[in-house]
């Protein structure tokens, strides 16, 4: 085991805070510039759409869906560790994917290797922002989150640059030495005293022969990593978690297709790729305060409504763009969309470990990343076949808008009705506790016995509301 150096809420924590904000910068920030190369990718290897709109798909599922691997590893080895092997892996699928000579090649290499260490990467420093970050929880999210917002800022520009200067090739080439300093910041993650990540614990039903098998030895700790029993038992996580995965169908829409349509009704590259960035500027200055907002304890039990609206805000902005496709009416939708944008970029994560309880939030996480990036795998391909089959960019932000709309209202009605069951049973709870109260015989018992009669009342109403 590591020797333990730091504490939560210590002075070193706000290096990790520094290190977190460059390695989402790097990593989850690192797909916006995937629409730059869209229309080179598709010309060199003269696929269709939908066949292009695998490449991003992949890389953004590898990213979400890489979590339960990602809980084992930090599990095993530290967030440190986890970090740095991210960076690797990125770093090597970039440089390998500089030599593809197909677009199956390109899958592999910049899709699957590289969404796996980005994976490895991002999800450590969200796991280690939980361990050093206890007081200020969201707002250290909310400043880590200003990494995303920063690499959506410059990723677009420097793969437009980059494109121009060096080609395709070239800018991954460059791309595979700018993930490597992934690791300079997983060198930064020093193991903390407080809140770490307990080891995995046995099934608490083991089977009725002493040993257990291989196969039930697998299935527990495929249950354990993956949160099954959280799921089963806990109504908001899993009301959150179907929501989130069926607002991820079409939330990554306008990220990869934004730049092509501005293109397609001709916008000059350059200011299409301008487009993206004009987003991440915005949010730079946005989660901060969106955070010290969300950070609030007056906010504290409404913050899944807040993400809730974020949600519905974002899917109607979406229908801007289908208005007009002219410069100044896409920059107007870049602004607003960045307003939601930041709500559900600062409020996604702090909603999960609002509704999980934290020993768990790695294995919570896992679940969730892997139903997100299933979603973010089918979710390109199936709007490049839409787009294929309609010949209109609007078809894919009417779908877009639709998904979202109906994903927050969802998520909202469902939060809502799981806190109105939870006030009615625990007012029927506090009626029969009154009930067994009052009809107490009470009269005719001396002190000695009427303090027996508490002692006796007393264990069980504790044990009643603990096993509630």
């Amino acid at each position: 085991m590591p020797q333990v150096l730091e504490q939560a809420d210590g002075q070193w924590a706000w290096v990790v805070l520094m290190a977190c904000i460059v390695t989402q910068a790097l990593t989850l920030g690192f797909p916006s510039c995937i629409g730059v190369f869209f229309t080179d990718l598709q010309r060199d290897f003269q696929a269709t759409n939908s066949e292009t709109s695998w490449f991003p798909s992949i890389m953004g599922a590898t990213l979400h869906g890489g979590g339960p691997l990602c809980s084992i590893l930090i599990k095993r080895f530290g967030c440190r560790v986890t970090m740095m092997l991210g960076g690797m892996l990125s770093s090597l699928g970039m440089v390998a994917s500089c030599f593809s000579a197909s677009l199956s090649q390109l899958f592999l290499t910049a899709g699957l290797i590289t969404g796996l260490g980005m994976c490895f990467s991002f999800q450590s420093s969200i796991a280690v922002m939980g361990l050093y970050f206890v007081r200020r929880r969201p707002l250290a999210n909310a400043l880590a989150s200003i990494g995303n917002s920063l690499g959506v800022t410059l990723w677009p520009l420097l793969a437009r640059y980059l494109l121009e200067m060096l080609g395709w090739r070239g800018a991954f080439l460059i791309f595979g030495g700018i993930l490597l300093h992934c690791c300079v910041c997983g060198a930064l993650l020093r193991p903390v005293a407080t809140h770490a990540v307990p080891e995995p614990k046995e099934d608490p039903s083991p089977p009725k022969t002493p040993t257990r098998s291989c196969l039930a030895t697998c299935v527990s700790t495929i249950q354990y990593h993956l949160a099954l029993d959280i799921l089963r038992h806990n109504m908001g996580f899993c009301i959150y978690v179907v929501g989130v995965t069926w607002m991820m169908l079409g939330f990554p829409l306008p990220h990869i297709f934004l730049v092509p349509y501005a293109m397609h009704h001709g916008v000059d590259e350059y200011w299409a790729a301008m487009l993206m960035s004009v987003v991440g500027f915005c949010n730079i200055f946005l989660r901060p305060v969106a955070g010290l907002l969300a950070g609030r304890k007056s906010l504290a039990a409404y913050r899944k409504y807040l993400f809730t609206a974020a949600i519905l805000v974002n899917g109607l902005t979406n229908l801007i763009c289908t208005v007009s496709a002219d410069f100044s009416v896409l920059l107007s939708y870049c602004l607003v969309y960045s307003l939601s944008m930041c709500g559900i970029g600062i409020l996604i994560f702090e909603v999960l470990m609002d509704t999980v309880p934290m020993d768990r939030f790695p294995s919570a996480l896992g679940l969730f990343t892997v139903l997100c990036g299933v979603a973010s795998l089918i979710s390109p391909p199936l709007a490049g076949l839409l787009l294929d089959t309609t010949n209109n960019f609007k078809s894919i932000f009417y779908a877009s808008s639709f998904l979202l709309i109906s994903a927050s209202l969802f998520i909202g009605g469902g939060f809502y009705t799981e806190e109105k069951k939870k006030k009615l049973k625990q007012n029927g709870q506090a009626k029969v506790e009154d009930a067994i109260s009052e009809s107490a015989p009470m009269q005719g018992l001396t002190s000695e016995d009427k303090d027996g009669a508490r002692k006796q009342v007393g264990p069980e109403n504790i044990c009643y509301v603990t096993s509630v």
